[in-house]
């Protein structure tokens, strides 16, 4: 029995060869699909890093509170604070980007413009989820074609 199991350690498994090292989970920021993808896998895996990356210096988040019937716009400093205390205080965040309504890009200027449907939901505990349904328009900026983009203006139209 031992020269059975004496070269084989079943707590100890040997290297998958057929792994796709090429693939990621992580987008490529230098397409406009690989930043909705970063996004996505931020929200998914909590992760501020991800996240931080994506924005530029100069970002602003701008989103309308009903309640005060007024236009919200926060920096990136705060936002990254917001998103921290989110991905901290939530068990699960379940990001679906939809169809692009629109999308504009300019090569010249190295800016485009893309509005686009999402599902969020926020899960704090099974007797407290919250569904978010709405759309995003993203401004984003790269400095060259090889270069990823950023987000300058993150507008949120959410229903909440």
């Amino acid at each position: 029995m031992l020269l059975i199991f004496g070269s084989c350690n079943p707590f100890a498994p040997g290297l998958d060869e057929n792994l796709d090292l090429g693939s990621s989970i992580v987008g490529d920021a230098t397409t406009i699909d690989g930043v909705f993808q970063n996004i996505k896998y931020a929200y998914t895996f909590r992760d501020t890093t991800i996240y931080g990356q994506l924005l530029n210096s100069d970002f602003a988040f701008v989103y309308r509170d009903y309640d005060r019937g007024v236009e919200v716009t926060w920096g990136r400093d705060e936002d990254m604070q917001t998103t921290r205390g989110l991905f901290q205080n939530v068990q699960r965040l379940d990001l679906v980007w939809n169809n692009i309504i629109s999308l504009s890009t300019d090569s010249v200027s190295k800016q485009a413009s893309v509005s686009r449907n999402f599902n969020l939901t926020v899960t704090f505990n099974p007797s407290d989820i919250i569904r978010v349904d709405g759309y995003a328009t993203l401004a984003l900026a790269r400095t060259g074609v090889q270069q990823s983009w950023r987000i300058v203006r993150w507008r949120d139209e959410s229903n909440f």
